[in-house]
């Protein structure tokens, strides 16, 4: 099935019920290419527990050899991990998973001790032996391969390494690539900070592109990344599909959740196909049963059969005209990709998990988005220039919501804002 925008459109404002007959149809048509196993992508967020109660519902047999794969990120909101521990063992049949990341295979050095080891070479003249012919880094081990013994023995009593079996979570991937702090458009390069340190200041190649030039005065000031992204939630998801012999994964996204989305629906319709080494010339399926669906659906659905779904999605803030507004979506708490948007997923964090929050802006977001703030404004001076990042946390209202303006007309602050204080994940 391919549609344009436009009838992507009127596929959208269809009824619940003709929407659900349309998810059940692409269901049917994914489990009819299966060869070897079914899953489902599961979140614990409100799409995904929809989607696998659609398949519960209409296809019991298939829903029974069907495997789960909860991608546990380890920054996932305590309630949503509690939440999918619960409906583990009251849907699971046996046959739910965990993803979590995986572990490093050998020794490595965090990115303080990279950047030593760069200034090393610098200072020696041996600052070619780990570069390309460009100016590019050859490699990251290249560069880790180069640290004498001398500073090897200081990393290691200074505590600035990655010992091998090292757990890739959330905050290796911070030392190692950046903060989650700017959208998948933005943050183009993947790639270990230290090997974009190394282009920025050394490659020969030149660009015109005066957008791409902006582009990396940003990031010779910010170090940001969404490798996380990969490295947290797919590739676990992935090497659990390998082990388990998937060939059709599952998932609830929608086309209204992003424009990106809303292209992939369109060009490749419900159901469509891609290669998997594992699978050998067989075809790999992804299925997205619920792209013309809309938040209001889910909760319509939900209303409607009585569906769980995590308390999370219950917790919100109260405003100064007295407005409740609910988190809307779930996900890795320390994920600052909307940070240009109100009511961003940091600022809803501060609001109804101010202990993590804070937990991980005095780890070092906040600096990254005075970093951030500082840049775009290309000169100008503000409030971000005349304190130090953690200084800034304990003013009121918080001006660390939004990275293009100040927040001033912000009172969540105040007792209403802080119904919700549980303990840090």
């Amino acid at each position: 099935m391919f549609i344009s925008f436009k009838d992507l459109m009127k596929e959208q404002a269809r009824d619940l019920d003709y929407k659900i007959s349309t998810a059940v149809d692409a269901i049917k048509s994914a489990f009819d290419v299966c060869r070897h196993r079914s899953a489902l992508a599961f979140s614990a967020g409100k799409d995904s527990t929809v989607l696998w109660h659609l398949i519960r519902t209409h296809f019991p047999e298939q829903a029974q050899r069907m495997v789960v794969i909860y991608g546990n990120t380890g920054v996932e909101y305590p309630e949503c991990v509690q939440f999918s521990r619960q409906i583990r063992q009251d849907w699971g049949n046996g046959n739910f998973y965990e993803a979590t990341p995986g572990r490093t295979e050998v020794d490595g050095l965090k990115y303080v001790a990279q950047q030593r080891v760069l200034q090393y070479m610098i200072d020696t003249g041996r600052i070619h032996e780990i570069l390309k012919p460009d100016g590019k880094l050859k490699s990251t081990a290249t560069l880790e391969a180069a640290c004498p013994d001398h500073l090897k023995e200081k990393f290691e009593h200074e505590k600035l390494t990655w010992p091998a079996g090292s757990r890739k979570s959330y905050w290796w991937c911070i030392d190692q690539y950046g903060w989650p702090l700017m959208g998948k458009a933005a943050s183009k390069l993947k790639a270990h900070r230290i090997n974009i340190d190394c282009f920025l200041r050394f490659s020969e190649s030149q660009s015109e592109n005066q957008k791409l030039l902006a582009y990396y005065e940003l990031l010779k000031q910010v170090k940001f990344s969404q490798a996380c992204c990969d490295i947290l939630k797919k590739e676990p998801s992935e090497r659990l599909q390998v082990e388990l012999d998937v060939d059709v994964i599952f998932k609830g996204l929608m086309a209204a959740e992003s424009r990106q989305r809303q292209t992939n629906f369109v060009t490749r319709g419900y159901l469509f196909k891609s290669h998997r080494d594992h699978l050998g010339k067989d075809p790999f399926w992804h299925c997205n049963p619920l792209s013309i669906w809309t938040d209001d659906d889910i909760w319509a659905y939900i209303k409607r059969f009585n569906v769980p779904y995590s308390p999370l999605y219950d917790m919100g803030w109260t405003d100064g005209s007295g407005t409740y507004h609910k988190i809307k979506r779930n996900g890795c708490m320390g994920c600052g990709t909307d940070l240009l948007y109100p009511n961003n997923h940091m600022a809803m964090l501060r609001r109804t998990h101010p202990k993590q929050w804070m937990y991980y802006m005095r780890r070092g977001m906040a600096e990254e988005i005075r970093n951030i703030q500082i840049a775009k404004r290309k000169g100008q001076l503000s409030m971000f220039d005349m304190f130090d990042a953690k200084d800034l946390l304990e003013f009121k209202p918080c001006i660390f919501d939004r990275v293009d303006q100040m927040v001033w007309d912000d009172d969540t602050w105040t007792d209403e804002g802080q119904k919700f204080d549980p303990e840090v994940a």
